[in-house]
């Protein structure tokens, strides 16, 4: 078993929610999402594939289940929701580089967090999320080939 989904196993575990075969390809199928983000209608699409007497409330309930349980990231994004597996279980609050292009999902290990507090003097801050969009190293390299 991959190790990613073996920590995923072991998490549902000791949060008593059993190991079912959908829940193990439900984890196969978005550990794959590690570094881009993937429409959870996709995921629905896969699993009913896989499963088709699988219902929807099943599937989005489990998506669910996993995200509070810190395995999975969830966005918002032009009328839709987004999924993509959790790609640091050491550390659950950090950010992401998107790039714009090709949709590779980075993480960044600073949080910014204490020179926003700073301007809010009196506030309590109760929550944040923070991304930030361009052109991975990837794609800005092939840009610059495209432009030679």
């Amino acid at each position: 078993m991959d190790a990613a989904i073996q920590q995923a196993v072991d998490i549902l575990r000791r949060n008593q929610l059993k190991i079912t075969k959908q829940r193990e390809a439900l984890l196969d199928y978005l550990v794959t999402y590690q570094d881009h983000y993937v429409a959870i209608s996709a995921v629905d699409d896969h699993m009913r594939t896989l499963f088709a007497g699988m219902s929807h409330n099943t599937i989005y309930r489990n998506i669910k289940e996993f995200e509070t349980l810190g395995l999975l990231e969830l966005k918002a994004q032009a009328n839709q929701t987004l999924v993509k597996y959790q790609c640091d279980f050491k550390h659950q609050h950090h950010h992401h580089f998107v790039c714009s292009n090709c949709g590779k999902v980075m993480e960044l290990q600073a949080c910014p967090l204490d020179a926003f507090e700073a301007q809010l003097p009196g506030c309590t801050i109760t929550g944040h999320r923070i991304e930030f969009y361009g052109l991975c190293a990837e794609c800005t390299a092939k840009k610059a080939v495209a432009k030679a």
